[in-house]
């Protein structure tokens, strides 16, 4: 290696390890925090934090909140996170989960994780006797349709999801159904919040239904979601199908994978 560029990269060693610094610290927060705090618990001087920040949020790494006027991790860093995960060690533990899942309900099964605002299949599992889906490893589908999606999006920061999804533009459509702004994705993700699982009744493909449930890492982040999908035709908005023996049994699953990963469900 030329010795200019050694130095250059030894040069840059404190700027990215004060940047590592910086991350890890939103990492560790429930919320956003103002670059005051962050130059206070990491002692850098105010110009240095605003330096550090500035670049992170070009990279995307962090989103700055203007309003609030505070910052927090950002979609590469969510990217990033999923990235890992999306390796052996996520879908080698789920498969055996997924599988008996299956055995246990006769519907599909899948494995999936967040790829910016739309929802990646990882794993599919199908019954002796499969039915026919759009889903498939592999394939992607705007998150705010799927239930495996809102699953995650549901225990996410109010400004993750508001980045994923900042123009009407972003809320596409598969059939007539489904949230079409973010107020509306908002309160259908509280709703699912509190009820502790996420369905939707053909809001990917008519004549179909899910529900899922999130799988969380060990500072309870939602990092992917597990869902079963069966035949359902329902006429109503919204469906008052009852879903709660199938959600416990989604929700089981997602426990017992969150806890193979090391993850904290509560």
């Amino acid at each position: 290696m030329a010795e200019w560029l050694r130095d250059a990269l030894v040069s840059d060693i404190p700027a990215l390890r004060r940047g590592l610094a910086v991350l890890q610290l939103l990492a560790t927060r429930a919320g956003p925090v103002s670059a005051a705090t962050i130059a206070r618990e990491l002692e850098l001087p105010r110009s240095t934090t605003y330096h550090l920040l500035a670049e992170l949020e070009q990279a995307r790494f962090v989103t700055h909140l203007p309003d609030e006027r505070r910052y927090g991790l950002g979609i590469a860093a969510f990217e990033l996170g999923s990235a890992y995960l999306r390796h052996d060690p996520l879908e080698r533990l789920a498969g055996p989960l997924l599988r008996e899942l299956v055995e246990r309900v006769g519907h599909n099964a899948h494995l999936g994780v967040l790829h910016g605002n739309e929802l990646l299949y990882l794993i599919k599992e199908q019954p002796r006797r499969p039915e026919t889906l759009v889903t498939d490893v592999g394939v992607r589908l705007p998150a705010h349709l799927t239930a495996s999606g809102r699953a995650i999006l549901a225990h996410l920061p109010a400004a993750h999801v508001r980045a994923l999804f900042p123009s009407a533009g972003a809320f596409v459509h598969r059939t007539e159904r489904g949230p079409t702004t973010l107020a509306a994705l908002r309160s259908l993700l509280a709703a699912e919040r509190r009820r502790g699982w996420a369905c939707e009744d053909g809001h990917v493909t008519p004549g179909f239904a899910s529900v899922a449930h999130p799988v969380f890492d060990h500072a309870h982040y939602p990092i992917a979601s597990i869902s079963v999908t069966l035949r359902h035709h329902c006429d109503e908005t919204p469906c008052r199908a009852d879903w709660s023996t199938l959600a416990a049994e989604v929700r089981s699953t997602a426990i017992q994978l969150t806890r193979r990963i090391g993850g904290r469900s509560g």
